[in-house]
């Protein structure tokens, strides 16, 4: 069966689409506030500096995976895959705590302390974790893996993918389209 692509994914060769319709984006709110737009570019730009790329990217993923941005998923398995990082890591990333084997002791502090960050709840009340939404234990493993310096970079690069994601699902932004390396 031949394939005829569409703006909207693929459909067969009697035109009948085997995928859901695309929906479009929102708001196309870089375009419209493009002041802020660029300021997140320059604060991206300053949060990654200094964090192992292939790191980075995990990093991003897991955060979009948990706030479920499409689009940003889309991008940074895409930039990781450009990177060099394996498809069975990425596909692990989703349920790391079954898969740690996948990962070094490093990657999975960062990632612990990705979800931590990203989903900032300690329980049903602040008192079961002690008031602490970000465990102690969660940032004291983070701290024994990366120095200051590295560690306060890697809490701007998870703030920073978790704005993004703010902005790429309550836009909703279109996955599918982004070819990898297009907004380093």
């Amino acid at each position: 069966m031949t394939q005829n692509t569409t703006t909207n994914g693929t459909t067969t060769a009697d035109g009948t689409a085997p995928y859901a319709p695309e929906h479009a984006p929102r708001l196309h709110w870089a375009e419209l506030a493009p002041d802020v737009y660029k300021a997140m570019v320059r604060l991206d730009a300053a949060a990654r500096r200094g964090v192992d790329p292939v790191l980075l990217e995990l990093v991003k993923i897991r955060a979009s995976q948990l706030n479920h941005c499409a689009f940003c998923l889309d991008m940074h398995t895409k930039d990781a895959l450009a990177a060099g990082e394996s498809v069975e890591r990425i596909v692990q990333l989703g349920a790391w705590e079954e898969s740690r084997h996948f990962y070094t002791e490093k990657e999975l502090a960062a990632i612990e302390l990705t979800e931590a960050v990203t989903v900032l709840t300690g329980g049903t009340s602040r008192t079961e974790s002690g008031g602490r939404f970000v465990p102690d234990e969660v940032y004291e493993r983070a701290a024994r893996h990366f120095e200051e310096a590295d560690l306060a970079q890697l809490i701007a690069a998870i703030t920073v993918i978790n704005a993004w994601n703010r902005f790429g699902v309550t836009c909703r932004m279109v996955p599918g389209h982004y070819q990898a390396g297009q907004h380093n």
